[in-house]
């Protein structure tokens, strides 16, 4: 049964577009009048192995054939099974899984100000992490938490890449510094090896923690596994979502094993994180994410950054890896539109930010076609 874009069963959160996907194989979707798209957007940077990839997807259904749920007073052999291969990526780290990023960040906000005892976040101006009253409370877009202020916990900002900033915003009260390594929503802006390292050094000096956001940049996004082993720095902690499962709904806070024990039984729950059928497939997911992969992430990326810089109306290409963000001299909307009618599927990350996370299996067949596209609607 056909569904109508739009319907009225269901609330206006979101401006959707008008078309409805039924099936996808790879970087490839199909709408319900059978026409396909090529896609660059990956559902944000979540089906990050691309649509009905084999690992997950045989993960999940032999899974489902063996235990769908219990309560998180018991394990289950996924669920401990990814938290090893979380760790052993991280370098030893322990994990609180739960089903989205919000979730995760607030698990790492609870988590932060419980370890330390103080109240302050200091988070970075044109950051996003989530939408959830915590999360939206260091979610560095007025705009974005205008509507539900006041909001908790307190949070000061800082400018990306300023450390004159963050240190002016760190104090004695500061329970932890929170930045994305880059920052999606905020327009695909990368923090530097230098930056970093000052945040590291001033939560050092502060007995703050250090929290990195890798929700959408983390999984191999940037071309290795967590954005943060490509600038130098280790986190106290890190957040992940979106393609830990290839598009079925899980979060994770990992915290490293040096860093303070924080939570204790009773602090903090999620009645579905650590789902096993989710587990499974992100567990096929964290394997999946090899070397050879990830050099794919990085050539590809640097073709497609390329290639982007050469299309008229772009005036500058940002990001890493198969995370870009190309500023254009118009509005980002009008072409993310004009890309639909085309057959590709892109995104935005401000009013003029064209925003592309493709699979990182895309090919580069498959990049050379989206960029033919993206040129006959910009030109």
């Amino acid at each position: 049964m056909s569904v109508a874009v739009g319907s009225s069963q269901l609330l206006p959160a979101y401006a959707r577009h008008d078309v409805t996907f039924v099936s996808g194989e790879g970087s490839w979707l199909v709408d319900e009048a059978g026409k396909r798209y090529l896609d660059l957007l990956a559902g944000i940077a979540v089906v990050g192995l691309g649509h009905r990839h084999p690992a997950p997807l045989a993960a999940a259904r032999e899974q489902l054939d063996a235990l769908w749920h219990v309560s998180n007073l018991y394990s289950t052999e996924p669920m401990s099974r990814l938290a090893q291969l979380l760790s052993d990526r991280f370098g030893g780290a322990r994990s609180f899984f739960c089903n989205s990023g919000a979730e995760a960040i607030e698990a790492a906000l609870k988590w932060a100000r419980k370890a330390t005892g103080k109240p302050v976040v200091v988070a970075l101006e044109g950051s996003f992490h989530g939408r959830t009253h915590g999360a939206l409370a260091v979610t560095g877009q007025p705009a974005k938490r205008a509507a539900w202020e006041p909001l908790a916990p307190a949070a000061r900002f800082a400018r990306l890449n300023d450390a004159g900033s963050l240190a002016a915003a760190v104090g004695a009260d500061t329970a932890a510094i929170l930045l994305e390594p880059v920052q999606g929503e905020g327009g695909i802006h990368a923090a530097t090896p230098a930056f970093l390292a000052a945040a590291r050094a001033l939560a050092d000096e502060h007995g703050a923690l250090l929290v990195l956001d890798e929700v959408q940049c983390g999984l191999g996004r940037t071309g290795s596994f967590f954005a943060w082993e490509q600038l130098g720095v280790a986190p106290d902690a890190v957040t992940l979502a979106k393609g830990l499962a290839n598009g079925l709904p899980i979060g994770a806070l990992l915290v490293a094993d040096e860093a303070p024990e924080g939570l204790a039984p009773g602090d903090h729950a999620s009645t579905f994180g650590g789902n096993p059928v989710t587990c499974a497939a992100a567990c096929a997911v964290v394997e999946a994410i090899d070397e050879p992969l990830l050099g794919n992430v990085r050539t590809n990326g640097e073709r497609l950054a390329a290639g982007l810089a050469a299309l008229p109306g772009v005036l500058e290409v940002r990001g890493g890896g198969l995370m870009l963000g190309a500023e254009l001299d118009r509005p980002a909307a009008a072409v993310v539109a004009g890309c639909l009618a085309a057959g590709l599927l892109v995104g935005t990350a401000g009013d003029s930010v064209l925003r592309l996370t493709p699979p990182l299996t895309v090919s580069t067949k498959e990049l050379e076609l989206g960029l033919t596209l993206l040129e006959e609607v910009l030109t």
